[in-house]
């Protein structure tokens, strides 16, 4: 359905589950269920921009569809691209590596990346990268005149008071944004 206004995303996500995970939130398994969730939302909302961090899970896989889609992509990573590559795209299952390459380069050249300095370890550097992926989706909004939403692609479990993807979903509520959620399961 096509609407009068479109739509950039600001998005965060579940990871792949580690191997050596008990309850699952993201089962490797599920990759091209959710990969079509994501580019169905990304139509059914008629998605201009994607502002998202880079990890495998989530956000590779919006950024892969928002690739094929031809829509808009803006990453904000928390450290160093190589940094962020050994400790959220390499260390899980799967082959995340050549998609991270090849969508960090064309950020890269496109002026579309920003990297947060100085780097911030752990949960509070992903944090601070949620702030500013909403920060810079605003300004996208306002530069192009599309509304602004936040995307959370989880599995609706918060892990507790530390939960990333969930601190996006409650930041973006506190702007007045809506919030919709796509399943990891």
């Amino acid at each position: 359905m096509k609407r009068d206004w479109l739509l950039i995303i600001a998005l965060t996500g579940r990871r792949i589950d580690s191997p050596e995970l008990t309850t699952p939130r993201f089962p490797f398994a599920n990759i091209d269920k959710v990969q079509e969730r994501i580019g169905q939302f990304f139509r059914e909302h008629d998605a201009t921009g994607l502002v998202s961090s880079a990890a495998c899970g989530a956000d590779l896989l919006a950024l892969g569809s928002a690739r094929k889609l031809g829509i808009r992509r803006r990453i904000v990573l928390p450290c160093a691209s190589d940094q962020f590559r050994a400790q959220s795209v390499t260390d899980r299952p799967g082959n995340w590596a050549s998609l991270y390459d090849i969508v960090i380069a064309e950020a890269r050249a496109s002026g579309e990346l920003t990297i947060l300095e100085p780097a911030i370890e752990g949960n509070d550097g992903y944090r601070r990268a949620n702030h500013e992926i909403l920060a810079q989706s605003l300004l996208l909004a306002r530069a192009s005149g599309d509304r602004i939403a936040a995307a959370v692609v989880w599995d609706q479990v918060s892990r507790g008071p530390d939960d990333v993807s969930e601190n996006l979903g409650r930041e973006a509520r506190k702007l007045g944004l809506d919030v919709f959620e796509i399943s990891t399961l």
